[in-house]
């Protein structure tokens, strides 16, 4: 089956299989964690939530069947279909949130993720937002239960214009160098407008940011305003069929594609393959490199997809980087608990505790290795007022057959975002009567 054609399997079988009408949860065994899954395999959107759905039920299954779970606490989950949409994913909050063993909800959408802040934390749930989500959540003051774990929408802005910057010759070079960002027309895709212009102003380059309408299918007004303005670098914080339009559209309109800089969300396989030779030479930002040849990768493969139980339905896309975005995740998810686990014991915990495990979750460059993603991902080193964890970034260039890595891991300017990150976490909390939590506070856990 071809890369994306599992795509429509996939499609055709969640609509009579996944349904977006689940039943309601069991009550939960003696030692079960459970993983509410508020996935998409159908819509323009299927292909992410395919990969990193996929990618994270292939590595909770390892543990299941290498480990038999953690600590003797066997992982579960199951899924309901979002379709990537804000309704739906709401929708699946209530039905799968009677579940009592809850560990952390995971639905990789920023406009879920932004409806679903007020119930976790009257729910005292972990709501995870890897690589993405509201960026004032990094503050765990105000946020005790949202983590945007790695990279949130700021420090991966930064991480950005230090890589153009570096491209350049350094930080001074960009005074007088224009930039233009097109951003997808969503929450997430704007997200980054005041980052954007603050850094423009430090740095003294010209900053001009186009919206994309939703899904991003037609883009030639957009990248014609681009050929007039004649910009040094496009940044293209793109999301689903929007990335690989706009590539393809560059071409056209003559804009060399080694001057776009793809965000985080605009950095997979299938962003570039269905762009063909406009995607080569294209570079984006990732947070954990691509490729099966490490030894995590190389156990999923033994291990889950050689008992039949691999979640992708074409193994080729083992190792692309949705699945490997998924897996890593699933790392960061299980190590969680089992940190909290040894605080409250070997057992089934509540999302209070699973929550304290997120503020401790400090895997560094020797524990990575031995989890076997040596080079997959560098570091996390979260705290209870840190919930990204001081993630490193690296970037990564399209040979037209596969990506490779073309710069080290960097470090965002965080003394320069974490003013702006409390400033607006304050601004949050004064609006919605929230005490900002102390340390004392974050040490406590409610069964």
């Amino acid at each position: 089956m071809s890369y994306f054609g599992s795509l429509r399997t996939i499609a055709r079988t969640a609509v009579l299989a996944i349904s977006f009408a689940i039943p309601i949860a069991a009550p939960a065994k003696a030692a079960e964690q459970y993983f509410p899954l508020q996935s998409y395999r159908v819509g323009p959107y299927a292909a992410g939530g395919t990969g990193f759905f996929g990618g994270f039920i292939d590595y909770l299954n390892l543990v299941n069947i290498r480990d038999g779970g953690v600590n003797g606490v066997k992982l579960t989950w199951d899924e309901c279909e979002t379709q990537y949409e804000v309704e739906r994913g709401v929708e699946c909050y209530e039905r799968q949130k009677s579940h009592p063993a809850i560990a952390a909800w995971n639905p990789l959408s920023v406009g879920i993720a932004y409806a679903m802040i007020d119930r976790i934390a009257q729910d005292k749930t972990p709501l995870i937002t890897i690589n993405h989500g509201r960026t004032d959540s990094t503050d765990g003051r105000v946020f005790p239960y949202v983590f945007p774990l790695l990279l949130n929408p700021y420090s991966e802005t930064s991480g950005i214009i230090n890589y153009i910057a570096g491209k350049e010759g350094g930080l001074d070079k960009l005074r007088g160098k224009k930039i233009v960002v097109l951003y997808h027309g969503s929450p997430y895709g704007k997200e980054t407008i005041p980052i954007y212009e603050l850094l423009a102003q430090k740095y003294g380059f010209t900053v001009s940011q186009i919206e994309v309408p939703h899904p991003g299918n037609e883009q030639q007004a957009q990248w014609l305003t681009i050929r007039r303005e004649k910009p040094d670098f496009v940044v293209l914080r793109g999301w689903g069929v929007m990335n690989p339009v706009a590539l393809k559209t560059a071409q056209k309109t003559g804009f060399p594609v080694d001057h776009i800089v793809g965000n985080v969300w605009s950095n997979s396989e299938e962003d570039v393959i269905p762009a063909g030779s406009a995607a080569k030479g294209y570079v984006a930002i990732t947070t954990q490199a691509s490729g099966a040849e490490y030894p995590v990768l190389q156990e999923i493969i033994k291990t889950v997809y050689g008992a039949g139980k691999g979640n992708l339905d074409d193994k080729k896309r083992i190792g692309s980087v949705y699945h490997n975005l998924g897996i890593v995740n699933g790392i960061l998810n299980v190590e969680a608990i089992r940190i909290a686990q040894e605080k409250f014991g070997h057992r089934t915990l509540t999302g209070d505790e699973v929550r304290w495990g997120f503020e401790h979750l400090r895997l560094d460059e020797v524990r990575v290795a031995a989890l076997g993603a040596k080079g997959l991902f560098h570091s996390i080193n979260v705290t209870w007022d840190n919930h990204e964890g001081d993630g490193r970034v690296t970037f990564q260039q399209w040979d037209g057959a596969k990506w490779k890595v073309v710069s080290d891991w960097i470090s965002p300017d965080w003394a320069l975002l974490r003013p702006i990150i409390e400033k607006s976490a304050a601004a949050y909390a004064a609006e919605h009567g929230i005490t900002p939590r102390t340390a004392a506070d974050a040490e406590t856990a409610s069964r």
